[in-house]
């Protein structure tokens, strides 16, 4: 049985009945694939990311004549901010996500809008810029039943293999 035939957001899940969740998202003990290996493709993901915000700020440095080297950890964490919001609004997933074949989901089991994109990016930026947050976050995602961090848990998002 495919992932798209076991998983619809619009299915009850008796056996959680007092998750608010329960009857949108994947229950990991009944559906396991869905969070099969989700969290060594998350960080994959994240490079894969990395590498292509790094790629998108070469032009930028170079048509600024390399003055953006002296601002690029924020020109980095602003056009990478920019590439996650609009990706995870375009496709509830990053590039990286996609290669990885993973994707989030809102608490409904739904895509990603744009304002939970945004905020799910906010929440990213806030736990990359400390790193005792995201320590934590990377600690959640490795401890966690759904492997959600801590914009995750925030929003109720989290992290599924894609459906076929």
């Amino acid at each position: 049985m495919t992932l798209q035939s076991r998983y619809s957001p619009l299915t009850e899940n008796p056996m959680h009945a007092a998750d608010p969740y329960a009857s949108s998202l994947p229950d990991p003990a009944v559906q396991p694939e869905f969070y099969d290996g989700v969290v060594a493709k998350r960080a994959a993901a994240w490079v894969i990311d990395v590498a292509i915000v790094a790629i998108l700020v070469v032009p930028m440095i170079v048509l600024t004549a390399f003055i953006a080297l002296f601002f690029l950890p924020p020109l980095m964490l602003f056009v990478g901010f920019l590439y996650r919001w609009f990706t995870l609004a375009g496709g509830s997933a990053t590039w990286g996500m996609r290669a990885m074949a993973i994707e989030l989901r809102d608490a409904y089991g739904q895509r990603l809008d744009s304002t939970t994109a945004f905020l799910h990016t906010a929440g990213y930026a806030l736990s990359m810029s400390t790193f005792v947050v995201q320590v934590g976050s990377a600690l959640l995602m490795c401890g966690t039943e759904r492997g959600q961090g801590l914009s995750d848990l925030a929003l109720g998002t989290v992290m599924l293999n894609r459906r076929a």
